[in-house]
């Protein structure tokens, strides 16, 4: 069972994406959360798979309730549900810690996905979202692009071979269990591939670990 705790200061929107959520046997809505402050108290307590914040909430905001969370309580996967798109929410959520970003517009069976997602140690972006991150990373110039490039594969390098391989999987959206099953070992031991990946390259989360194996060129050598 996927345990989720969802925050959003409107009471019919909770209602509603618990009503969603519940189509689905295999999540629980364990607590819910009318501010970011009260989100991150009833995470401490509660210790759900996956946090739901949407962004703008009173006392603090799900952006700052995030990153409280994934410096807390690592263990809570974070995913941003907001009627916000603007390049700069994505940033912060980004930034924050979040593995996953997805639009209050979207299907209900990409919520779905999405807390699935989440709770396996996967990133999630919504189509609109990932559509806005990748042109970031493709445009800016020739320049720009090299620059990004050229540092992404100097992370790569410092990498072994097998935790590149690990990362070019983490870059093509694959969850722990599927890189498990792709590479023939357990799901344990990919999770000590990913934190260790993830403190190599010296970013908070898979999303931005599979932003540098883009850059590197790592997901293009993916069949």
């Amino acid at each position: 069972m996927i345990r989720v705790l969802l925050a959003d200061d409107e009471p019919l929107i909770r209602a509603g994406v618990r009503a969603v959520l519940a189509a689905d046997p295999e999540i629980d809505v364990v607590a819910e959360a009318a501010d970011g402050r009260e989100a991150v108290e009833r995470v401490r307590s509660h210790r759900p798979d996956v946090a739901l914040l949407d962004i703008v909430m009173p006392r603090m905001d799900g952006l700052s309730a995030a990153a409280e969370i994934r410096a807390g309580v690592p263990s809570t996967g974070v995913l941003m549900l907001t009627t916000f798109a603007e390049d700069e929410y994505i940033a912060r959520a980004l930034g924050s810690g979040a593995s996953g970003f997805l639009l209050k517009l979207g299907a209900p069976a990409e919520l779905h996905a999405a807390v699935r997602a989440v709770a396996d140690g996967a990133a999630f972006l919504s189509p609109q979202i990932a559509h806005r991150v990748i042109r970031a990373l493709t445009t800016g110039g020739a320049g720009g692009r090299m620059t990004r490039a050229a540092r992404a594969r100097e992370q790569v390098d410092a990498l072994t071979p097998r935790e590149r391989e690990v990362l070019a999987l983490v870059g093509a959206g694959a969850s722990n269990a599927e890189i498990a099953r792709r590479l023939h070992v357990v799901e344990g031991t990919v999770k000590v591939f990913v934190s260790a990946i993830l403190r190599s390259l010296d970013v908070r989360n898979r999303v931005q670990a599979a932003i540098i194996a883009y850059e590197a060129g790592l997901v293009d050598t993916l069949h």
